[in-house]
């Protein structure tokens, strides 16, 4: 797609996405009086397993790993994707994995029933790695939501994260959480310790989303030296990091 028309896609994606989170469905209260803290990593380049994960477990803590089938062991020219032998590795050293949908397209330019065959394919993948008696976590790819399809995704799954670059806090729809993502530039993803400060001063769950954590990051992605040093930083400061399954089970969440 021509970079031109990416731009309007996007733009006019930005508009009912942020009136998603507005529309009446399921509605879930967040509270916790411990900051929260999420990493995860969306498409999951290999270097998300080499040098994400091994700073996380170096810190004592796990991430959810969000994967897209079709794109297993793929080549591209600035990164390559994790293949099914990495996501067993994960999976063995304690961390999450989430769906991504298999083909990686954005939800909403598909139909409902394309939807779910592509959710079902894979589950297929997913379950070849790890089975498991719950639900598993979802993100959207390119953090585009999908109202007409959001009945599947909330049967399907625990929760669903977009981007909105905010902390969920108190009444948020879990079909549509919120994250903040660590990208390019470099200053933008060391600044993001704000975001921490913010959360220790008014705790809630700060969900961090990124891709590739390499010493020439794509610009979706980080240096291992500025997501080692966020990770860091909000263990220094109280917070508790877990997957995103784990933090499920750690918060008081209410249905209003």
């Amino acid at each position: 797609m021509p970079e031109i028309f990416k731009k309007l896609d996007a733009w006019a994606g930005g508009i009912p996405d942020r009136l998603l989170r507005r529309m009446p469905g399921p509605r879930i209260s967040i509270t916790t009086s411990r900051p929260l803290v999420s990493f995860t990593f969306d498409d999951v380049p290999d270097t998300a397993l080499t040098n994400g994960a091994r700073i996380l477990e170096e810190h004592g803590v796990r991430g959810t790993f969000y994967i897209s089938g079709s794109l297993a062991g793929s080549e591209e020219p600035d990164r390559t994707l994790i293949t099914e032998e990495g996501c067993r590795e994960l999976v063995a050293r304690g961390h999450e994995i989430g769906c991504h949908t298999f083909s990686h397209m954005k939800v909403r330019h598909m139909s409902v029933e394309a939807i779910d065959a592509d959710l079902e394919r894979n589950e297929h993948y997913l379950a070849q790695i790890e089975k498991t008696a719950s639900k598993r976590n979802f993100a959207y790819p390119y953090n585009a939501g999908s109202f007409s399809a959001r009945r599947i995704f909330e049967n399907r799954f625990s929760t669903c994260r977009m981007g909105g670059e905010q902390i969920n806090r108190g009444s948020v729809n879990p079909v549509f959480l919120h994250g903040v993502e660590i990208r390019q530039p470099e200053t933008h993803a060391q600044g993001l310790t704000g975001r921490i400060d913010e959360l220790v001063a008014e705790p809630g769950w700060l969900i961090f989303f990124t891709h590739d954590i390499a010493p020439t990051p794509t610009p979706y992605g980080c240096t291992p030296e500025t997501f080692e040093m966020l990770v860091a930083y909000a263990l220094l400061r109280g917070c508790t990091v877990l997957p995103v399954r784990d933090a499920l089970a750690q918060l008081d969440i209410r249905r209003p």
